[in-house]
């Protein structure tokens, strides 16, 4: 079974990121995350969703230089 939630370190593995960076994306709202009890998880869904989000701002860019 694929793996359904992230603690914010191994987020930030898969995102080939730093973990303070995760934590600031969370903060800002750009990544979802939930908690259950007192620890942090950042979904599949939520990582899959903020890559797709940051394709297409990065297309949007691309075309704006273009123009």
């Amino acid at each position: 079974m694929e793996q359904l939630m992230y603690r914010p370190a191994e987020a930030a593995q898969v995102l080939g990121i730093g973990r303070t960076r995760v934590f600031a994306l969370i903060k800002s709202g750009r990544l979802r995350s939930v908690k259950l009890g007192a620890a942090r998880f950042i979904t599949a869904e939520a990582l899959q969703t903020f890559v797709r989000d940051l394709e297409q701002e990065s297309s949007r860019d691309a075309d704006a230089e273009v123009a």
